[in-house]
């Protein structure tokens, strides 16, 4: 398997292309995700392992609180917001299994469609053909997926979000079974 510090270098070299008209991802970790990928690679060269996201590229939908900076859900209207005073349970658990967070991906301003626009931030274009809506509400999720800009990407489904954008993506969105996963 290509090393995470590799497959992570490959993809921030593809996303600096577009960094003028980024619209899949509304924040990069580069830094903490080099320094995750560096660690994921020294376990693997070791023998070591955290499991099967040990070294995994994954991107977060931006409704999912990360410490230090305000949860957009996608608006403008909370750009401003207080910053979350901790991360989210989903991405702590991620962080001890050892994946690599490369960012947050931009979503319907307050998953509010399942199309997946969003008027404030820019729409996602679908990993197939740009010029096909996204799906939504985890628009960028899809996306990232669809295009190989991270290996998993974590969204929230409460009627589709994270199905529908990754049907139209071609990739497969799965929803667990309630009160499997802690909604914290």
């Amino acid at each position: 398997m290509q090393a995470a510090r590799d497959r992570l270098e490959a993809i921030l070299s593809r996303l600096a292309d577009r960094v003028a008209d980024e619209k899949v991802y509304m924040k990069l970790y580069r830094e903490a995700a080099s320094a995750a990928a560096d660690a994921a690679d020294a376990r693997q060269k070791a023998g070591m392992s955290l499991g099967p996201l040990d070294g995994a590229i994954v991107s977060i939908k931006d409704l999912f609180d990360v410490a230090g900076e305000p949860t957009r859900a996608g608006s403008l209207m909370l750009a401003g917001a207080p910053p979350a005073t901790r991360d989210a349970t989903i991405l702590r658990r991620l962080r001890q299994a050892g994946a690599v967070i490369l960012g947050k991906t931009n979503m319907t301003e307050f998953a509010f469609t399942a199309i997946g626009d969003n008027l404030h931030y820019g729409t996602p274009g679908n990993a197939a053909d740009a010029s096909l809506i996204p799906g939504g509400s985890s628009s960028g999720a899809g996306v990232a997926v669809g295009e190989g800009s991270s290996d998993i990407s974590i969204g929230s489904d409460t009627g589709g979000s994270v199905r529908i954008p990754a049907s139209l993506n071609g990739v497969v969105g799965f929803k667990p079974t309630a009160r499997r996963v802690p909604l914290a």
